[in-house]
């Protein structure tokens, strides 16, 4: 005889409750109602006290409460008693999806999302079933979900861009190792206590893959006011990496009005709005929503996949030129684009088609005949040739070009290519390579050649697009008139570009730097060993700084009311005081007392608010009012590649990301020749875990250049892809960075290069002999011998020993540097991704706070 035992499902969510269960609901509701202290089913008097909540077990697992619930379970905050950690437990009533098909998706599914291993996401600890339902934990983010912050407090728009184009990567991330979300909303975004998101519930996500065994042609999944078309019909097999960027867009329009994309009255109302409809432009909900944001946002909503952006990297990038004040690739919705959808949804009043034709017509001529606006006009100053063999004559050469610049960069209408960049053409006659290289549309060169007691002084200004001279000039020049021509050559070339001068400008561009000759020589001497010393740590860097102090300080002795010089002064004087090892007291008080000259003489000059920012910045670590200084010296010196560098080093401190991206971008725009800007940003992109921008830059600057060059920037390259898993690609980098030191091994190493040839046979496979380098360059290169390139050495090898999976020999000796001044920064622990891998490990949250304790002063 066969005993059929029917089925019983929970009165509340539907799930199958256990057939030996004594209970009408489901373990999932069962375990909310028992932490809530009330029963699913029963009947609540509401003149009865609520009860206090109940501690659970749930297996490993000890309910403290619950936080959230939706659609597919309820959310816990839980202890894990075996490892004695606080988590999210999820908790997933299965309900009709209680087959076996169906438990190998959740199982299938929560192993894809448990496997990814990003800041971003939120991670996955743990994954198993228990009394007809299933359950995972997860890392509990103790700041509140996204939707809940926003009606807390309405989000700013520039800070809703920040948070997309940094949810887009991470969603990029995921896309890249063939895992889609599907449910992507603002309740499975989390914000963290500084703000950052992470984006959790990979449950609903699944392998890409072309034909599924798994799932079900019309199911439904997701929530419907997020949900692209094409999942709200339930084309399974339509759902792509699309579908998500739908789910980016549908966030962000939520953001941007406050209100989701599609909200109809029932669920069914919802999903056809979602089919037939076009979404209401945001600017319509808020006229603060700039139009290029609108239009990121509507792309990433079209109807038709093939229209939206074709990557969630996409989404991100245009993001982000936005937040730069860049154009944004995405081009808002033509006329006849919003034609043919409207003919779609009305078919009916087709008959005005003719007429609506004549006016795409019209409106499409009108935008292919529009002329774009004209960028302004960029001008390099080159190094003036000296045609006499003195060393005094080159001096003045030099002085001239310096000042000339300086004078054309105080005008705001005008583009003025900084001297680092510039001094590396000097000699160069090709006049298009040179404006192409500095993307600028005309130089300013010239000759100096002493006759007698004079100078003849001969300046041109060229096209660099035709090569045609569009001014030339010859002055025969007194020495004390020297300050007086280029005064007026600087005006000549401004007014030559049609460059806009301000009256404050003119009489900037009028100024004097000094009527001392021999003083301003001192002062460019000075100038050119601070500027040689701008990229490296080394004994004798610190002391061409010191001999750079020797010369301002003869300089000012000659010309008291010398300013430039008593702001070179201070900041050259605060680089000394930051001697790694040590903050030197006396460094710092001889910098204040030059900002203070400076300051008498010149209170309102640019150069005086830079040396202001620089001591607030350096010197008392006081970052706002760094940066309000930094404010006004690039309103008074425009074309500063100095101001808008330090302005993105602070920001970057601050976690100011999209600030400090702009300013360094700004700042290598001015400066583009100049390595350690180009650098820095190409940091700061791999902090930011945009290693697709850091790899490409970093190819764009080294590739065809000399091997020095190539050296330092395949290595950039390399970690970059690295960092992104890129194997072959990185590969590829590795071995062209190695080869680029083949040269320097013959013979006795120098330490350094050793320390980075291990880090790349490492990275490469060979850890055995790359460990054994490292160790080797720490032998020749000791802490004690060479307290400023140890600590470097010492950091490579941890990190070989992290990448080679050995964390005690990591944390030791990272231990060892976050102890030093010159070490390792709290920011570089933070953020840098060749520490992910140790990021799990409690000892490495230890370092990061001996990391974050203020250097000590003597």
């Amino acid at each position: 005889m066969r005993i059929t035992i029917a089925k019983r499902f929970c009165r509340k969510c539907g799930a199958t409750v256990p057939p030996n269960s004594p209970q009408q609901s489901c373990s999932a509701c069962l375990l909310e109602a028992g932490l809530d202290g009330v029963e699913c089913d029963a009947e609540v008097d509401v003149d009865l006290p609520t009860p206090e909540p109940m501690l659970m077990d749930f297996g490993d697992y000890e309910l403290i409460e619950k936080i959230g619930r939706g659609g597919q379970g309820v959310v816990f905050r839980a202890r894990q008693k075996s490892l004695n950690r606080i988590v999210a437990l999820k908790v997933i009533a299965l309900g009709h999806w209680a087959t076996e098909s169906h438990l190998k998706r959740f199982r299938r599914e929560a192993n894809a999302a448990a496997s990814l291993d990003h800041p971003g996401i939120v991670p996955i600890y743990d994954i198993g079933e228990r009394d007809g339902s299933c359950y995972f934990s997860m890392k509990l983010i103790q700041g509140g979900q996204l939707d809940e912050v926003q009606r807390r407090e309405p989000m700013s728009i520039r800070r809703a861009a920040e948070l997309m184009a940094k949810i887009a990567r991470t969603v990029h991330y995921a896309h890249e190792r063939g895992i889609l979300h599907r449910d992507i909303k603002p309740g499975n975004i989390l914000l963290d206590g500084e703000g950052e998101p992470h984006l959790t519930d990979f449950g609903l996500a699944r392998l890409i893959e072309t034909e599924s065994t798994v799932t079900r042609t019309m199911e439904v999944l997701g929530t419907p006011s997020y949900m692209a078309p094409e999942e709200a019909a339930g084309h399974t097999k339509e759902i792509t990496a699309a579908t998500d960027v739908y789910g980016l867009g549908a966030v962000l329009y939520e953001l941007l009005t406050g209100h989701a994309p599609f909200a109809g009255g029932t669920t069914y109302q919802t999903i056809r709005m979602v089919l037939e409809t076009e979404p209401r432009k945001p600017r319509l909900w808020n006229p603060k929503v700039d139009v290029d944001l609108e239009t990121v946002c509507l792309k990433c909503l079209e109807k038709d996949a093939e229209r939206r952006y074709p990557s969630a990297l996409a989404v991100a990038e245009d993001l982000e030129r936005w937040l730069r004040h860049e154009p944004i690739r995405a081009r808002p919705t033509n006329v006849f684009t919003r034609t043919r959808k409207w003919i779609r949804r009305n078919p009916t009043k087709a008959v005005l088609v003719p007429a609506l034709v004549a006016v795409v017509i019209l409106a499409f001529t009108t935008f292919w005949n529009r002329e774009p606006p004209s960028p302004p006009a960029g001008v390099a100053v080159l190094p003036f040739t000296n045609l006499s063999d003195e060393i005094d004559s080159g001096l003045l050469a030099d002085g001239i070009q310096d000042d000339i610049l300086t004078k054309l960069g105080r005008i705001a209408d005008l583009k003025v290519i900084s001297r680092t960049s510039v001094m590396q053409y000097r000699g160069e006659r090709n006049i298009r390579k040179i404006g192409n290289a500095l993307r600028v549309s005309h130089v300013l060169e010239g000759s100096l050649r002493r006759v007698g007691p004079r100078f003849h002084l001969n300046a041109q200004l060229i096209d660099t697009r035709t090569e045609q001279h569009l001014w030339a000039e010859q002055y025969d020049v007194d020495p004390a008139d020297v300050f007086s021509i280029q005064s007026e050559i600087a005006q000549t070339v401004a007014s030559q570009l049609k460059s806009k001068v301000s009256s404050a400008e003119k009489a900037a561009i009028e100024t004097r730097p000094t009527r001392d000759l021999e003083a301003y020589k001192l002062y460019l001497q000075a100038k050119e060993l601070r500027a040689s010393s701008a990229t490296t740590d080394s004994p004798a860097t610190f002391e061409r700084l010191e001999k750079a102090v020797e010369l301002l300080e003869k300089a000012v002795a000659r010309d008291p009311d010398f300013f430039l010089a008593y702001c070179l002064l201070t900041q050259t004087n605060l680089v000394l005081y930051w001697v790694p090892g040590r903050l030197d007291l006396p460094r710092r008080a001889r910098a204040e007392t030059a900002l203070r000259a400076a300051q008498r003489i010149a209170p309102d000059a640019g150069e005086t608010h830079l040396a202001q920012a620089m001591f607030y910045y350096q010197g008392s670590r006081d970052y706002d009012h760094a940066l309000e200084q930094l404010d006004i010296a690039a309103r008074l010196l425009p074309n500063s590649a100095d101001v808008f560098f330090a302005s993105a080093l602070i920001e970057r401190r601050l976690s100011r990301w999209s600030e400090a991206l702009r300013h360094f971008a700004k700042a290598n725009e001015l400066n583009p020749r100049e390595r350690s800007g180009m650098s820095q940003l190409m940091a700061t992109y791999r902090l930011l875990r945009h290693f697709a921008e850091a790899e490409a830059m970093s190819l764009s600057v080294w590739q065809g250049k000399d091997l020095g060059v190539a050296r330092f920037f395949a290595g950039y390259s390399a970690l970059a892809a690295r960092a992104a898993g890129a194997t072959d690609r990185m590969r590829s980098h590795f071995l062209t960075w190695r080869q680029s030191f083949e040269p320097l091994l013959v013979g006795a190493p120098d330490a350094t290069i050793l320390t980075w040839v291990g880090v790349i046979d490492v990275a490469l496979g060979r850890t055995e002999d790359g460990i054994a380098e490292c160790r080797r360059a720490i032998e020749l290169l000791p802490i004690s011998l060479d307290p400023l390139e140890g600590p470097g050495l010492v950091k490579n090898l941890a990190m070989v020993h992290a990448w080679a999976g050995d964390r005690d020999r990591a944390i030791e000796q990272l231990s060892i540097l976050v102890k030093l001044p010159a070490g390792l920064t709290f920011g570089e622990l933070k953020f840098d991704p060749v520490w992910d891998v140790l990021r799990s490990d409690p000892r490495f949250d230890q370092l990061m706070a001996e990391a974050a304790k203020p250097i000590p002063v003597q």
